[in-house]
């Protein structure tokens, strides 16, 4: 059972990619991320000492602090945080738990590769609102996300310091059978059964693989009359991760309930 003011690995990755997830401070040192070179999904750098500054960025959110093993660098960051009234957990056992827990963690190699500016073809349809969303909910809450015309992508991302997604070319796209949200999930060390499930849902979408999983074909549909319901690539976007936040609640605790007068559902 957690200590008071702690929260367990699991209990973590059971908020992490929903709505209820709070802000996931990772204050270790260099030595030991060199120890563990890896980060909890959706969790951002800080230093321990700076914290004027990050009591700014936490204002009226919840927060979960993470070191090494839990206990001086997060205990005494989160107990400074609550006396400034905000309400701050520390990650149980802390990265080191996480690691023997074998939850997903991203490998900090990734992390210092990109930046929080992606940008993609406009009017997108299934890859290009799928990755946005695993990149917010999983990756990073804060990333900025731009659609422009096909042509303009690579010289956007090269002016704006973006990262071109979902192209025929680049680092961030479809490899062989598997799409761009497959590529992510692999990239960026991801892999769980239920980002896995909704995986494979995507992929039959984005390919047209719809013998995959019979959900592929309502995401299509789902998709294409988004499309034409939200004329604005961001508006569109932003209804969109409703879609994939249900489905990934449905890959996590749903995926084998049915519906009829006498399922399980209805219960």
């Amino acid at each position: 059972m957690s200590g008071f003011n702690e929260i367990s690995p699991k209990t973590l990755m059971r908020l992490i990619g929903t709505d209820g997830c709070p802000v996931i401070v990772d204050v270790r040192i260099e030595e030991d991320i060199a120890e563990i070179p890896f980060a909890v999904p959706s969790s951002f750098r800080h230093r321990y000492e700076d914290l004027d500054n990050l009591e700014d960025r936490l204002r009226g959110r919840s927060a979960v602090i993470i070191c090494h093993k839990g206990k001086k660098l997060s205990a005494g960051t989160a107990a400074w945080l609550r006396a400034k009234g905000i309400h701050a957990e520390v990650l149980e056992g802390g990265a080191v738990a996480w690691e023997a827990a074998s939850l997903p963690a991203i490998p900090i190699s990734t992390l210092d590769q990109i930046t929080s500016r992606w940008v993609t073809r406009h009017r997108p349809k299934i890859d290009r609102i799928a990755c946005p969303w695993l990149i917010r909910r999983f990756v990073d809450p804060e990333a900025e996300f731009l659609f422009v015309p096909p042509t303009e992508v690579n010289d956007v991302a090269a002016r704006f310091g973006a990262i071109a997604f979902d192209m025929p070319e680049g680092d961030w796209t479809h490899e062989g059978d598997k799409c761009s949200f497959d590529m992510m999930i692999r990239k960026f060390g991801l892999s769980h059964p239920a980002l896995d499930r909704l995986a494979i849902v995507v992929r039959a979408a984005d390919t047209n693989q719809h013998a995959l999983a019979p959900q592929a074909a309502g995401l299509l549909a789902i998709s294409a009359g988004l499309s034409r319901l939200k004329k604005d690539d961001n508006a569109q976007m932003q209804a969109g991760f409703l879609i994939y936040d249900a489905l990934y609640r449905w890959a996590r605790d749903a995926f084998d309930e049915g519906h009829g007068p006498h399922s399980s559902g209805d219960q």
